[in-house]
């Protein structure tokens, strides 16, 4: 049977329909389990009906046309339950309803299997025998097998409207599809399907016949894409600061490193041909971001592939492709690059939607800066039947419609037209003062280090970095920086906000996390040798860090040093002393120069516990809020199966960072809070309430923040946060909130519209 099930689920993967698919199912399966009538309902829970959609043993005129209740029936008990029902005389089951207009029989023998995607039921799988039968466990697990299958091309043809034209509707939908908030706005286009001009991934070994040409070949190739890049980068110099351009940069940078170029060199010198030794090569370097944790590092894999892809092309001496850009585009892709963001015209770029990645990745990132909505992370998006269809995306909460209907699309115009006069309103904020109603004063810092986030508007509106990731001076190098580069990077940072306080984060790297110098392979990365871990175990690393970051503040006294991924005193004692030496030697070298501002970052669940402790032997803590909010709650929120758990206003972080403020305040220390939770309208007010008054974020929320801040009282913030703590599921803490943002005029924040 395991053969058969095989055959099966080939023949439905490859069907051209969904029409085409569920015909297969039921002619396959009726002779697999040897039954006399095979069936598959399809679920329509806005209808509230169970449709007869495809049916091999009852009357053919039946499908689409019989529609039972979701409340009635064995088909509806499936559903209500979302489990399976085995019944060998099914007509004396008290849910048991006859449906004449199917030519139904007296059948007895009856097992139905749910069709789930996502915890949602998408219809019911139905085998009936005319004898009394009561199948077996490897039968229905054969069918549950089938109905796994079947649940990926429903959704798939929800996506693309065919559903609906199979319920004899108008292939115009209003159901959208789910993913990632990537970028918040609102965009209406058509459809530009981003797709890799070059497939890397099949490319073969193969003997190298003449290595010196295949050689000149390759350097040929990736001259000609540094090339590119440079064009790129140079379109976008009116769109994006240099910070932003700085990836292209970085792209140029490993093209000219010895670790992509001269590796594949040596790859071809020991007999593989050029397209070969690049494909060995590109996945090695991809294979090191793919098993990072932290999600943005972790994308820049597709970053690398992207690279392989191109210099392919040339190697190929592929001609470039001619693309027509609609007036209104919206890039769509199964894993969009950041060049290929780049290749479209500033002004014609409306929107992105990609199947994969997050709103940490560098295409949203980028997408923030240049002002597009954007939705990450879109799994069920069929792409291939995409390119030039009508398209909206909500990029606040994440939702894509796909050739909507006209209702729809007038609708979010309008509301796209509200964006706009929003947008002028916050503007507006700039240079007004963050505080409360009742004039208490707010500390708005900014999250930077990464590419594209230290814009124009975070330089201006700031009060300075309150989380500075140091992190990629090290990660477009081959090798560690050097004391000075190093140096030379925190002062720009450093000399940028001057008089505004800087924090640097000393590095977060390790386990899952590796340089590609300084490889590190463990079975359980998430809780392995990382942060604050590998520094202390690398002295020699910490302290030309430590060095680096003293030498940057000379004559400029406004660095903050944190440590990153505290999980007790000890690090924390040894990290100061490590500080110390630092600071003695530097001042035995004559160099005049303040001690800065320590602090630590809370985001293991056991330094929540000793935040006093802590808190005592620093001048301040930091929460880093989305590893905190990971840990607490034990779920990946990269993780598409279980990234709906992940939520920072969960009862149980809510009750954590009470403990932290309490812990801090017994010794009279700043806690500020850092990650997406320091950006949430929903969460501010709650944070105020519990006597945060300092937060860092990314430059796209400063003025949003601010726009909360200055709609709120204080003592309205501790009542909220009473309130909030006697909620005992996360959904009751967002209702709670938003109906109070909604009160104060603040729902443009969370949604399309004013």
């Amino acid at each position: 049977m395991l053969e058969l099930l095989h055959k099966i689920v080939q023949q439905v993967n490859s069907a051209p329909d969904l029409k085409s698919a569920l015909r297969i199912i039921v002619n396959q399966v009726k002779l697999a389990v040897q039954v006399d009538v095979c069936s598959v309902y399809l679920t329509d829970h806005e209808r509230a009906v169970n449709t007869l959609e495809a049916t091999d043993g009852l009357n053919d005129n039946a499908a689409g046309k019989v529609a039972i209740p979701l409340e009635k029936g064995l088909v509806g008990l499936v559903c209500r339950q979302a489990e399976p029902l085995n019944l060998d005389d099914a007509p004396t089951h008290p849910d048991y309803i006859f449906a004449r207009e199917t030519g139904e029989q007296a059948f007895h023998g009856f097992l139905g299997v749910p069709i789930i995607q996502n915890r949602t039921v998408l219809g019911v799988l139905v085998v009936r025998q005319s004898e009394p039968r009561r199948f077996k466990d490897a039968e229905v697990s054969f069918l549950f097998t089938l109905a796994a299958q079947l649940a990926g091309a429903i959704v798939t043809a929800n996506a693309n409207g065919e559903l609906e034209a199979l319920r004899n509707q108008s292939s115009a939908t209003t159901h959208y599809l789910r993913g990632r908030p990537g970028a918040g706005g609102v965009a209406l286009g058509n459809i530009l399907v981003a797709y890799p001009e070059a497939d890397l991934s099949v490319v073969p070994d193969r003997p190298a016949e003449h290595p010196d040409f295949e050689e000149d070949s390759l350097l040929v190739a990736v001259e000609a894409v540094k090339e590119d890049l440079g064009n790129l980068k140079d379109r976008l110099a009116d769109s994006l600061p240099a910070e932003d351009r700085a990836l292209f940069d970085a792209l140029i940078l490993m093209l000219g490193s010895d670790a992509l170029v001269n590796h594949t060199i040596q790859r071809i010198r020991d007999g593989n041909w050029a397209a070969g030794a690049l494909r060995q090569t590109i996945e090695e370097h991809a294979k090191i971001f793919d098993e990072m944790d932290d999600v943005v590092l972790r994308e820049r894999a597709s970053d690398v592939r992207d690279l392989g892809r191109r210099i392919l092309t040339y190697l190929n001496q592929d001609i470039a492709r001619v693309v027509q850009y609609p007036e209104r585009t919206i890039l769509v892709g199964e894993d969009v690059s950041a060049m290929q963001l780049a290749e479209i015209p500033p002004q014609r770029l409306a929107g992105i939607v990609s199947a994969t990645g997050s709103s940490s990745s560098h295409v949203a990132i980028l997408a923030r800066a240049l002002g597009v909505p954007a939705v990450m992370g879109v799994n069920t998006l069929p792409v291939g039947r995409l390119d030039g269809r009508d398209i909206i995306i909500d990029g606040y909460r994440g939702r894509v419609y796909i050739s909507p209907a006209r209702s729809v699309w007038k609708e979010y115009s309008r509301l796209q037209r509200q964006e706009q006069q929003l947008s002028s309103e916050l503007d507006t904020l700039r240079d007004t003062p963050s505080e409360t109603l009742d004039k208490v004063a707010v500390t708005l810092n900014l999250n930077t280090g990464l590419v594209a986030e230290m814009t124009t508007l975070g330089k201006e509106v700031a009060d300075g970095v309150g989380l500075y990731r140091t992190e990629l001076p090290f990660m477009v190098r081959d090798r560690f920086p050097s004391e000075t580069e190093q140096m030379e990077n925190y002062r720009g940072a450093l000399q940028t906000f001057h008089p505004r306080p800087v924090t640097l984060r000393t590095l977060d790297i390790g386990g899952d996390k590796p340089l590609s110098y300084f490889p590190v392979t463990e079975s359980n990365p998430f809780l392995g040798w990382r942060g604050i871990r590998i520094s202390l175990d690398h002295p020699e690393i910490f302290s030309t860090q430590l060095r680096a970051m003293l030498r940057a503040s000379e004559g400029l006294a406004n660095l903050r040093v944190m440590f990153p991924m505290i999980s007790g005193v000890a690090e924390v004692e040894e990290s100061l002393k490590l500080l110390e030496r630092a600071y003695q030697t530097l001042e035995g070298e004559g160099l005049s120069i303040t001690w800065p501002e320590v602090g630590v970052m809370i985001e293991v669940p056991s330094a929540v516990y000793q935040t006093w402790e802590i808190a005592r032997r620093v001048d301040f803590i930091s929460v880093g809020t989305n590893d905190l909010t990971q840990y607490l709650l034990a779920v990946d929120r990269n993780n598409a199966k279980v990234g709906d758990l992940y939520n920072d206003l969960h009862p149980a972080l809510l009750k954590a960072l009470v403990q932290v403020m309490e812990g801090a305040d017994r010794c009279g220390r700043e806690v500020s809070i850092c990650g997406e939770m320091a950006g949430n309208p929903l969460a501010i007010p709650l944070l105020l309430g519990m006597g945060v008054r300092n937060f860092s974020m990314s430059s796209t929320s400063l003025l949003r923040v601010k726009w909360v801040v200055r709609s709120v009282t204080s003592t309205r913030c501790k009542h909220l946060l009473q309130a909030a703590l006697r909620c005992e599921e996360v959904e009751s803490v967002q209702r709670l909130m938003g109906e109070e943002l909604e009160k104060l005029g603040l729902g443009g924040l969370l949604r399309p519209g004013k």
